[in-house]
Order: C-alpha cells, then sequence, then structure tokens
C-alpha cells in the first residue's frame, strides 16, 4: 500500500500547515487542531455505508487525492519556470501553498476512511510536473490558462461529489467531509478567479489549449477512480 509520506508534502511543510490551519475557523483545520484529534469527525469512518456507497466514498478520496497530488506538481512545475516572473510568480506560489494543505488533509482523509490511494500516483506527479512546466514555457498567459482549465474540471466533479454525498447517512465524519469538499472547492474556484484576472483567456490557442487540459483532466478523474 502506497505510504502517504510517498504522495505528501515534507514533514516541516506539514507542521508548518498544521500550526497555520490550527488557527483558522474552516473545515479543514479540524485535521491539524490537537483539541479534535480524538473527535468522531477526524477518526471515524461510517459503517453503516452500503456497499454502493462505501465504493462512491472511496472512489472519491481516492481521485482527490491524486488530484490534489497532481496539482502541486503542475504548480511546481510552473513555479520551476515563473518563479522570478515580478507577476505570475507571487500568484503560482499563493495557489501551491494552498494545494499543499489541500493535499495534507487528503491525506488524512485517506488514512481515516482506511481508502486504497491510486495506483497512478507516479504518473499523477510526472504528468502534474509536465503539465506545470509545459504551459509556463510557454508563457504566463499560457501557465493561467492551464490553471483556469483544470480548476473549472475540478470545480464541477467537487460539485457532483457533494451530489453523491447527499444520498448517504449522516454521520460525524460524512459531515464533515462535505464541509472540507465544499471549503476545497471554493478554493480552487478563487484559484479559477485569479487565472481569468490574470489573463488567462489572452494564451495562445487558448480554447484548443483549454479543451485538451481540461479533456485530460476528465479522463485521469475516471483512470483514477478505478486504478
Amino acid at each position: 500500500m502506497l505510504r502517504v509520506t510517498c504522495v505528501g508534502p515534507s514533514k516541516s511543510a506539514l507542521r508548518s500547515w498544521s500550526r497555520y490551519l490550527a488557527t483558522r475557523a474552516t473545515p479543514s483545520a479540524a485535521y491539524f487542531d490537537p483539541a479534535q484529534s480524538h473527535e468522531p469527525s477526524v477518526t471515524d469512518t461510517p459503517p453503516q455505508l452500503t456497499g454502493e456507497q462505501r465504493h462512491t466514498l472511496e472512489s472519491a478520496l481516492r481521485v482527490d487525492q491524486a488530484g490534489e497530488l497532481a496539482a502541486n506538481f503542475i504548480y511546481m512545475g510552473q513555479a520551476a519556470v515563473l518563479r522570478r516572473d515580478t507577476v505570475a510568480g507571487p500568484l503560482i506560489q499563493e495557489m501551491w501553498d494552498q494545494e499543499k494543505k489541500h493535499l495534507a488533509v487528503m491525506n488524512r482523509l485517506q488514512l481515516q476512511h482506511r481508502v486504497r490511494p491510486t495506483a497512478l500516483w507516479q504518473v499523477a506527479r510526472a504528468a502534474g510536473f509536465g503539465l506545470g512546466a509545459v504551459t509556463a514555457l510557454m508563457g504566463r498567459e499560457a501557465a493561467m490558462a492551464c490553471t483556469e482549465a483544470v480548476e473549472t474540471v475540478i470545480g464541477e466533479h467537487y460539485d457532483d461529489q457533494l451530489k453523491d454525498m447527499e444520498k448517504m447517512p449522516a454521520s460525524p465524519s460524512l459531515l464533515l467531509l462535505k464541509d472540507v469538499i465544499r471549503e476545497f472547492r471554493d478554493d480552487e474556484l478563487e484559484h479559477l478567479d485569479i487565472a481569468v484576472e490574470n489573463y488567462a483567456q489572452r494564451a495562445p490557442a487558448h480554447a484548443l489549449l483549454s479543451t485538451v487540459v481540461g479533456a485530460g483532466c476528465k479522463v485521469a478523474i475516471e483512470l483514477c477512480k478505478r486504478v
């Protein structure tokens, strides 16, 4: 089974995020708050799910963890190229920092709900870094167009997950999970807005680039649900 330390941020980064999240009134902060460390919402997985519901939950968390891993490497690739860009560099770093938080929380959720990570995690890392670096090499606008396309798909994907989870019986862990997904969805849509505000749609061949990246994201989602 894949160890979480293989896919997540460094231990020092996790400690930094733990201190940061514990001071914020967000649903995901519960996973880094010592006062809540024994609460059922962050320790239990719902036992009353049907087989189909359990499959839905496992698929959702598997693909979410993989998606946040890929997102980290997309921003890593973009930062490697555009770190010194006075406009794009700070924006990319800000969005990357949020994705580090997302991945740290998804790693906790994977352990809490005893979900097998995707077997494609190495592919997610390599593909994410490659996509980020290549679009950044095409220019600042193309990097933002990549973010726009990815976050559009992810926002819709999180909405679909929330609809699926509405059919599941209420439990402390599922209620928190839904709140975390809403939080992360809103973060991703904020990234989308940042990309659009920073001229994503001025990228060369914007329509083609958006279509290709968006389609690739949708294929990756379906693969990671299953593999």
